[in-house]
């Protein structure tokens, strides 16, 4: 019977000691192992969707900015164009509104400048 016992007591001991010891693979595992874990992936996951949302407004700001930016450049390319349209248009109408270039665009029909004064007329029926 002592056969029996000490190999009982053995195995509680045995028992006893893989309850106290930690097993080998938790003592391996690193640090930034044990702290990603399921349970802490699962319990951020809304705020890792906050971040995607905050990813996805940075992109499509920065595409925004970028399309106003064009469509700035694009507005200010026609305005110079336009300005200069305006420029060229009144010094074209100052130039053929002067008193030499009307008279020469009228006498291909027999108009002529005035060398004269003109004449008043007056109205006999109404007195003064």
């Amino acid at each position: 019977m002592e056969d029996t016992d000490i190999i009982e007591e053995l195995e509680e001991q045995e028992e006893v000691a893989e309850v106290k010891r930690p097993s080998r693979a938790r003592q391996r595992k690193p640090a930034w192992k044990r702290m990603f874990s399921y349970r802490w992936i699962v319990k951020n996951i809304p705020f890792f969707l906050f971040l995607a949302v905050l990813a996805v407004i940075y992109i499509y700001n920065g595409h925004s900015a970028d399309k106003t930016v064009r469509q700035m450049t694009r507005v200010n390319r026609e305005l110079k164009e336009l300005q200069y349209e305006y420029k060229t248009l009144k010094s074209e109408v100052m130039f053929r509104s002067k008193q030499s270039e009307l008279a020469r665009a009228v006498e291909p029909f027999g108009l002529k400048e005035l060398l004269q004064p003109p004449v008043v007329l007056g109205d006999s029926i109404i007195k003064k």
